[in-house]
């Protein structure tokens, strides 16, 4: 079973956190509405992905995001 991600809202627009892989090798966690987004983590193996995913959702929930805004 897998387990649920708690992601908090956007912290630029208030819109949904999503969790992306790319590549199989790398994760960010994404805003659907702004594109705000936390930086990549790579990872090389299944224990890696998990705290690669840990990272990112710890960036993202402490508001730790890179914007398009001017100034950025």
């Amino acid at each position: 079973m897998e387990e649920k991600v708690m992601l908090e809202e956007c912290p630029i627009c208030r819109g949904p956190g999503m969790l992306l892989h790319e590549g199989g090798w790398n994760v960010q966690v994404e805003c659907a509405d702004c594109s705000a987004h936390t930086v990549y983590v790579e990872y090389g193996s299944e224990e890696e992905k998990k705290a690669a995913e840990e990272t990112v959702i710890h960036l993202w929930n402490i508001g730790k995001v890179v914007t398009s805004e001017r100034g950025e």
